[in-house]
C-alpha cells in the first residue's frame, strides 16, 4: 500500500477492510472474533478492540497457517466451528461465511472457492469426483490441463476449532518459501478420514485489496453493489455512476438522488426526499418531504424535519431543521434550532464558536431571518419575530417582535460624482 496506514485500516466507503469484514461474520452468527496481527499492528489491535473483537499476535511472518494458528490461546476452551478468513476482502457478506459455515456442517471442513472472469495466477481447487476437495495447486505449480480449471482458492475455512488447531500444529515448511501454509490443512484432515467440502461464492464476495489500484477498484465494486440495491428498493438516480455512498447509507424509497452526490457514514434519508446535484451529506438524518441542494452540505448532527428546504451552498452542522422550515441560499447554521416554518435569508450565519465554547442560536417557529443577519450564540430568536437584512443580532430577540441592530444610513449629496471626477483627473 506505500502507506503508513496498515492495510487492513484503509477504507472502503468509510469503513476500513477490517470493519466489513468484521460486520459480515457478525451477520452470519459469529460471535467470537479474534483478529490476528503482527507484533507491529497495535493500531490494528487498537480498532479491532474497538468492535469488541480479540486480538493475538504473529511474532513472526511464516504464512496463513502460522497466522491462522497464533489464535489458538485467544480461542484456550473453545469447542464450536472455527471460521477463517482474510481481513482485507472489504465485499465479503454474511452469506457468503454462511455458505461456507454450511458446507463445513456437512462434512467437518470447508474451503471456500470462487470463479474469476480471469483466474489468472490463482491457485486452482481441484475436486474429486464426488465434489470434495482433492487438492489445492498453485498456479505456477499447475500443469496445463490443471490450469485450465476455473475453480480458484479464495483463502478462507471452516473448521471444527480443535480439530483445526490439531491439523495446523501439523504443518510443514517444506517448500521454497519456508512457510506453513493454510492450503495444506486439508491434506491433514483427510489423514484423519475428513473430507473438504466447497462452497462456491461470486469473485466480488472476494475480493482482496492489496495495493491502491485494488482499494479503487473495491470501492468501485462496492459502489456498483450498493447503487443497484437502492434501485431494486425504489429509489431513484438520474446518473447512479455518480452517487457515492457509506457502508452504512440508508434511503428509503421514492427519495429522488440527482447526478453528484455524496453520502458519508451516518447518513439516514427518509421516504419522499428529493437530494439534488452536487450536495455532500455526513452523519445526518433527512425526513420526507425534504429537498436537499444543490450544492448543499450537511454535516454531522444535522437532523432535517419534514418538507424543509436547505439550498444551494447552505451548510448544516449539529442544527435540527423543524418541519417546513426554509434555509435556501447561502448560509450557514451551526448549533442551532429552526422552528418549524421560520425563513432563513441569504446570507445569514450563526456565530456559534467562540475559539472555545460551541453555542446554541434558538429561532423560533415562523421566525424570518432578514438577510446577511449574524447571530452571535447564545442567543435566541423568539416565535414569528423577525431580525432586519444586515442586522448583527446579540441578545434574545422577543416573539413577533421586529429587531434591527445596524449603523443608521447617512447619505453625502454628489459625493460618488466628486470621487469618480477626481480619480478620472489622476489618470490622465
Amino acid at each position: 500500500m506505500k502507506s503508513a496506514l496498515p492495510k487492513v485500516l484503509h477504507k472502503v466507503a468509510g469503513l476500513p477492510l477490517l470493519g466489513h469484514v468484521v460486520a459480515a461474520l457478525q451477520a452470519a452468527g459469529v460471535d467470537r472474533i479474534v483478529v490476528v496481527t503482527s507484533a507491529a499492528g497495535q493500531a490494528v489491535r487498537d480498532y479491532a478492540a474497538s468492535l469488541g473483537c480479540a486480538t493475538a499476535v504473529q511474532d513472526r511472518q511464516l504464512g496463513t497457517g502460522h497466522a491462522a494458528l497464533s489464535a489458538k490461546d485467544a480461542l484456550a476452551g473453545f469447542s464450536g466451528t472455527l471460521v477463517i478468513v482474510n481481513g482485507d476482502m472489504p465485499l465479503t457478506t454474511g452469506a457468503t461465511i454462511e455458505a461456507c459455515l454450511k458446507a463445513q456442517a456437512r462434512t467437518g471442513l470447508a474451503l471456500l472457492a470462487f470463479e474469476p472472469a480471469d483466474a489468472g495466477v490463482y491457485g486452482r481447487v481441484l475436486l474429486t469426483p464426488d465434489g470434495f476437495l482433492n487438492r489445492i495447486v498453485e498456479f505456477k505449480d499447475a500443469s496445463e490441463s490443471e490450469r485450465g480449471v476455473t475453480l480458484c482458492n479464495a483463502g478462507c475455512y471452516a473448521a471444527d476449532a480443535e480439530s483445526f488447531f490439531r491439523w495446523a500444529a501439523g504443518l510443514k515448511n517444506q517448500n521454497a518459501q519456508a512457510e506453513y501454509y493454510l492450503t495444506d490443512v486439508p491434506a491433514l484432515a483427510r489423514l484423519d478420514g475428513v473430507k473438504c467440502g466447497i462452497a462456491v461464492t461470486d469473485e466480488v464476495s472476494v475480493t482482496g485489496v492489496n495495493s491502491r489500484a485494488e482499494l479503487a477498484q473495491a470501492e468501485s465494486l462496492f459502489q456498483q453493489r450498493a447503487r443497484a440495491r437502492l434501485l431494486a428498493d425504489g429509489v431513484t438516480m438520474t446518473a447512479p455512476e455518480t452517487v457515492f455512498l457509506a457502508h452504512d447509507t440508508v434511503i428509503g424509497n421514492d427519495v429522488e438522488i440527482e447526478p453528484f452526490v455524496v453520502f458519508g457514514p451516518g447518513v439516514t434519508i427518509e421516504a419522499g426526499a428529493r437530494i439534488r446535484g452536487h450536495s455532500h451529506i455526513e452523519g445526518a438524518t433527512v425526513a420526507g418531504g425534504a429537498i436537499i441542494g444543490p450544492f448543499a452540505r450537511l454535516r454531522p448532527g444535522a437532523r432535517i424535519g419534514k418538507d424543509a428546504h436547505i439550498g444551494n451552498f447552505v451548510e448544516i452542522k449539529n442544527t435540527v431543521i423543524e418541519q417546513g422550515a426554509k434555509a435556501n441560499h447561502l448560509t450557514y447554521l451551526g448549533d442551532a434550532r429552526v422552528g418549524a416554518g421560520a425563513n432563513i435569508g441569504a446570507g445569514t450565519i450563526t456565530c456559534n464558536y467562540d475559539g472555545f465554547t460551541k453555542s446554541l442560536t434558538d429561532i423560533g417557529a415562523g421566525a424570518f431571518i432578514g438577510s446577511d443577519t449574524a447571530l452571535v450564540a447564545p442567543v435566541r430568536i423568539g416565535d414569528g419575530a423577525i431580525t432586519g437584512a444586515g442586522s448583527v443580532i446579540t441578545r434574545d430577540v422577543p416573539a413577533d417582535a421586529l429587531s434591527l441592530a445596524r449603523e443608521q444610513q447617512m447619505d453625502i449629496a454628489g459625493w460618488a460624482k466628486t470621487f469618480r471626477d477626481k480619480k478620472q483627473k489622476e489618470k490622465k
